[in-house]
């Protein structure tokens, strides 16, 4: 699955940018509010608009304190996929409910430092684990590879069956690094620059989509 990221898109062509990337499995959307991270994005509004005008289904990443308040309106907009990070609560799983309760999938997010061996339960009550290749706040960073441990522990959880989630990847995802993240067992890969810098967008992500799928043994069934 490949989620382009409107944080490398032009924000004010968002319609027109939705509509470059037919195809895609998600359209992904950073959601920063200057406070979890130093950068401010865009916000509800800007969602509720942009579902009127795709049809590609919304993956919203919250980079934001007190996602307990926050990430349920965006389920309720219609969101598909409603994702907060683990560091900005004391209580996931109750996020996870209201989020769910209020209609769409709920994600939990990692910052590149953050162990997961913590999470591994509570991960039974989500629907995607969102695993950051770059520090949360800035689009253009370095992927990190050694995040991609997280990526494989949980992915044995997943193929031994004691999880059912989708593993996503978020942070440097280019035509290299697709390649090395679907080996580590990953499933959703958000993408920045690597679509929106080129002059095919659409093209780039079925490029990234069969790049990963040449190189993930779970996908292709190796």
């Amino acid at each position: 699955m490949i989620a382009p990221s409107i944080l490398s898109a032009d924000f004010a062509r968002l319609a027109d940018e939705a509509a470059a990337v037919a195809g895609s499995d998600w359209l992904h959307v950073d959601v920063m509010d200057a406070h979890f991270v130093p950068n401010l994005t865009l916000g509800l509004p800007v969602v509720e608009s942009l579902l009127k005008a795709t049809d590609i289904p919304l993956d919203c990443h919250l980079m934001i304190e007190d996602p307990a308040r926050w990430a349920p309106p965006y389920a309720e907009a219609g969101a598909y996929n409603v994702t907060f990070h683990a560091e900005a609560t004391d209580d996931p799983r109750a996020v996870a409910r209201d989020i769910r309760a209020a209609g769409a999938k709920a994600g939990l997010s990692v910052k590149p430092g953050t162990p997961i061996e913590p999470y591994l339960e509570v991960l039974k009550d989500f629907d995607t684990l969102l695993i950051m290749s770059v520090e949360p706040g800035f689009g253009g960073q370095s992927f990190m590879p050694e995040v991609l441990d997280k990526a494989r522990a949980v992915r044995r959880l997943v193929d031994s069956g004691e999880l059912t989630l989708v593993i996503e990847i978020d942070g440097g995802i280019n035509a290299d690094t697709v390649q090395q993240a679907a080996a580590a067992g990953i499933d959703c890969f958000v993408a920045g620059s690597a679509v929106y810098s080129t002059s095919d967008p659409a093209g780039a992500v079925r490029s990234l989509r069969e790049s990963a799928a040449s190189a993930s043994p779970h996908l292709s069934g190796r």
